[in-house]
């Protein structure tokens, strides 16, 4: 099982680059845009995207939106890495669900499928987004029935923890969940790397 979990992917991606089993010019990403959906400016969701074809990736557009968990296994178990990209964590976890994704990438993990997250793609796969609330807007996902993460990581990643945009909400969540879960904040230059056991937190 090979984890990184980042804040800003664009950032850090040049750190993950040497842990990897190959040259990033032989290895295809699935790179999923489904997250930015509900914004009008996309721009991080571009920055990460453009700097991975520069780096030489072989990117393969895959949103979720109105797919079959037959077509998320057909395309995921074509790819070496898959790349979830940042936005609203709700309606990605109520996408992530409507597609079967969340079935697929867990297995196709424990396969050897490389998982790499950006913002909201590093917080579900935690145990719960609950905490979330106090960052991104619910009624994005008017048919996420609860805020069940994945469960595939034992913690919430914080994403832009360093950020002062957030200095209030993550003020206020701090205050009301840092004795009911788990949780890891993560600057916009670091990156959780999960392999196998092994756990660590590097800088850019």
């Amino acid at each position: 099982m090979k984890l990184f979990l980042t804040s800003v992917a664009v950032n850090v991606l040049d750190k993950i680059i040497p842990l990897l089993p190959k040259n990033p010019r032989e290895l295809s990403v699935a790179f999923i845009p489904t997250a930015a959906t509900p914004y009008e400016s996309r721009e991080w969701m571009d920055d990460d995207r453009n700097k991975l074809i520069k780096i030489g990736f072989n990117v393969i557009d895959f949103d979720l939106n109105s797919k079959t968990e037959e077509k998320v296994r057909e395309t995921l178990s074509k790819v070496d890495i898959v790349f979830v990209a940042g936005g609203n964590t709700f309606y990605l976890l109520e996408k992530v669900r409507q597609s079967g994704f969340d079935k697929v990438v867990k297995d196709l993990i424990n396969k050897g499928l490389i998982y790499i997250g950006s913002s909201a793609g590093s917080i579900i796969l935690g145990p719960t987004i609950e905490p979330i609330k106090y960052l991104d807007d619910r009624s994005k996902a008017p048919d996420l029935s609860d805020d069940y993460g994945m469960k595939f990581i034992d913690f919430i990643v914080l994403p832009h923890f360093d950020n002062k945009q957030y200095d209030q909400a993550y003020r206020e969540l701090m205050s009301e969940y840092k004795d009911k879960y788990r949780l890891e904040p993560l600057a916009d230059n670091q990156v959780i790397v999960i392999d196998g056991d092994k756990f660590e937190i590097l800088n850019s």
